[in-house]
């Protein structure tokens, strides 16, 4: 499987959320779209990350964007990380990995010499058009959302 670039169709999702319902490509087609991938909730950057995210929502509405948050987490673990760190963007569960797959992140990894299957963080920007705008692999979470706000605004 090539890797996805700037410029492909993005590979379309409708996945359960938080609170319930769902969230899909579809849906939100016609504005920005921040889809960003991250390993697992309640961990310390992925928690840094979600609040990033947060903190920077009304940015990203004011510029007509949509955050959307997606991990292999159930919803009901999405449910206790937004409420226990007041999140407000949505977050996305893809238990069955079919979305994560599908954007070639599901990769090995490596800690301390173990070698394991896991989420790559990363963050892909959709343009109005359904067209990836921008990829960022293998993401740092320090200044992560500022940096794709100021992309999101650039559109």
């Amino acid at each position: 499987m090539a890797d996805l670039d700037v410029g492909d169709l993005a590979p379309q999702f409708d996945l359960p959320r938080d609170g319930g319902g769902s969230v899909s490509l579809a849906a939100s087609l016609g504005k920005p779209i921040v889809l960003y991938f991250y390993p697992q909730d309640d961990t310390t950057s992925c928690t840094q990350e979600a609040i990033s995210f947060s903190q920077l929502k009304p940015d990203f509405e004011k510029a007509g964007a949509v955050v959307i948050g997606l991990s292999p987490d159930a919803v009901k673990k999405h449910d206790k990380f937004k409420s226990k760190y007041n999140l407000t963007i949505d977050l996305a569960a893809d238990e069955e990995r079919k979305v994560i797959e599908a954007y070639h992140l599901w990769v090995e990894k490596s800690m301390y010499g173990r070698k394991y299957m896991g989420v790559e963080r990363a963050t892909f920007l959709i343009g109005r058009d359904g067209r990836i705008a921008g990829i960022w692999r293998k993401v740092r979470v320090k200044g992560h959302a500022e940096e794709v706000l100021e992309a999101v605004r650039a559109l």
